[in-house]
Parts: structure tokens; sequence; C-alpha cells
């Protein structure tokens, strides 16, 4: 436990952020599992806000997140195709 009162401030601002940080990667993880199960515009566009949004909140980095929206693309691409 945190002794003195700016350890204790410390610690619940590492909890508020570690709950954030937690929520946006459940909102990732859902909607990139939904566009890859079912590739359609709606779904990419929904999976690009929710990346776009965990870049700008470093909760993961820029490049990961227009990486998985790249491979993203290529696959709704790939299927409109066939």
């Amino acid at each position: 436990m945190p002794n003195t009162k700016s350890a204790k401030k410390a610690l619940k601002v590492s909890l508020r952020r570690k709950k954030e940080n937690e929520f946006y990667r459940i909102l990732i993880r859902k909607t990139v599992k939904a566009a890859r199960r079912n590739p359609t515009e709606e779904n990419l566009r929904l999976a690009q806000s929710a990346l776009d949004k965990a870049a700008k909140k470093s909760v993961i980095h820029k490049n990961k997140a227009r990486r998985l929206l790249s491979r993203l693309a290529k696959l709704l691409k790939k299927t409109t195709q066939a």
C-alpha cells in the first residue's frame, strides 16, 4: 500500500488508466474479430475507429493500428472481388 500522499494519488491514477486501457483493448479485440469473421465495409469502419482511438490514447502503437487496419482492408478487398 502507498504511504505518502503523492503515492496514493499515483495509485488512483494508475488504476484509472488501467481501466481505460483495458476498455480500449477489449473494444479492439471485439471489432477486429468481427471484421475478420464478416468482412464488410461497416465492420471495417468500426474497427478503424476503435484502432484509431486506441492509438491516439497510446494503448497500442500507431504503426500496429495501421498494420491491423491494412490487413483488414486487404481481406475486405479479397472477399468482395471473389
